[in-house]
């Protein structure tokens, strides 16, 4: 039986998927207004794996990472270079799908980018709106977080405790707390028409949408970085499930780590990122797997060149020992005992450095 840490009920539980044999996988996705780095292919590669192993262990699995292609960061990055949102947002996108091919992350199944997906955030926005959870103000629309009792069940917070976005649109909400559905449309910026009027969706809604489109309205895993937890993940949490009752809408939450370099969370903004062409012009993409998977999912690895030649030196002894086996050496080895060793580790919350040390 696997057994898994559950961000929301903040215990290991036994994986028991909605369906038997199958499990849904929905994880969050970058936001493509620049050039990815080795910390934004550290939750890839995880989850490359999990499904991987629950594959292995005889589920059918169905791996969805989404695309925000439409977003204040965007829209300040593309002005800045003088080029449109969506150029933007292709270029970004396609260079982040190299990085994820460059490291062997095949195996996800869905990649539904926000804008292909309009009409879906529309709609549920709209039932929001006729259930009385969400509000309208000047062609803004607001999610009304009094309306939702268990919010703050997975961050641990009270509505007093939090702190709602801020901007223009702050005076006009009801309370701090409440977060925006739908921006109305200012001068110059992309837009989609809406009952609200022109406009464009907030960051929390285009998870939520696309998520119940794919998976339905139920599905068993939600994953993303540790920093997701709050606002972004309690807002999607809030959202889905007061429009369709079914609660929890994702049964099991996994967060992974963030990469540090030096005690700090690597970033583009704190000028500390690494990227994934000058990684692997010094070590191999099984390298820089084995190196990520070698620290706990739930643990923030650290980026040190010395630990990812390490793994390199460990990823040569691998593949010797698969040429000697490959090649009939006479002297067959019994890995028996080290394949239930290396079971049992997973097993246990995907417990990736004790599988590795089996192997």
């Amino acid at each position: 039986m696997i057994r898994v840490y559950n961000t929301l009920t903040k215990t290991k539980e036994d994986f028991q998927p909605l369906q038997a044999g199958k499990v849904g996988i929905y994880l969050c996705g970058p936001t493509v207004y620049a050039q990815s780095h080795i910390g934004h292919m550290v939750g890839p590669v995880i989850f490359d794996s999990i499904k991987r192993y629950l594959q292995y262990s005889g589920y059918e699995v169905t791996w969805v990472v989404n695309i925000t292609d439409v977003d204040d960061k965007l829209i300040v990055k593309s002005c800045e270079q003088g080029i449109s949102m969506e150029q933007l947002a292709t270029e970004m996108t396609a260079d982040y799908l190299t990085n994820l091919e460059s490291l062997g992350v095949d195996q996800i199944d869905v990649m539904p980018r926000a804008t292909e997906h309009m009409q879906h955030i529309i709609a549920f926005i709209e039932s929001l709106v006729d259930q009385g959870f969400a509000y309208d103000v000047d062609g803004d629309v607001f999610f009304e977080v009094a309306k939702d009792k268990n919010y703050g069940h997975l961050s641990n917070r009270t509505l007093d405790s939090t702190q709602g976005e801020g901007g223009e649109a702050a005076a006009r909400k009801r309370s701090a707390n409440d977060f925006a559905l739908w921006k109305s449309a200012k001068p110059e910026e992309p837009s989609w028409h809406s009952p609200w009027g022109d406009g464009r969706p907030g960051w929390h809604i285009e998870c939520s949408a696309m998520s119940r489109e794919i998976l339905g309205e139920e599905f068993d895993i939600h994953g993303g970085g540790l920093d997701l937890i709050f606002p972004h993940h309690e807002n999607e949490i809030a959202q889905s499930e007061s429009a369709s009752g079914a609660i929890p809408f994702s049964k099991i939450w996994m967060h992974n780590g963030l990469l540090r370099t030096s005690g700090a969370t690597m970033s583009k903004s704190l000028g500390n990122a690494f990227s994934v062409n000058a990684a692997l012009e010094e070590y191999s993409s099984d390298a820089i797997r084995l190196w990520i998977l070698q620290s706990h999912y739930r643990t923030n690895p650290l980026l040190d060149k010395k630990l990812i030649a390490t793994a390199e030196r460990s990823m040569r002894r691998i593949r010797q020992t698969v040429d000697i086996e490959s090649n009939d050496s006479g002297h067959p080895v019994d890995f028996r005992s080290y394949e239930r060793r290396f079971i049992e580790a997973m097993d246990d919350d995907l417990n990736t450095p004790k599988a590795l040390a089996a192997v």
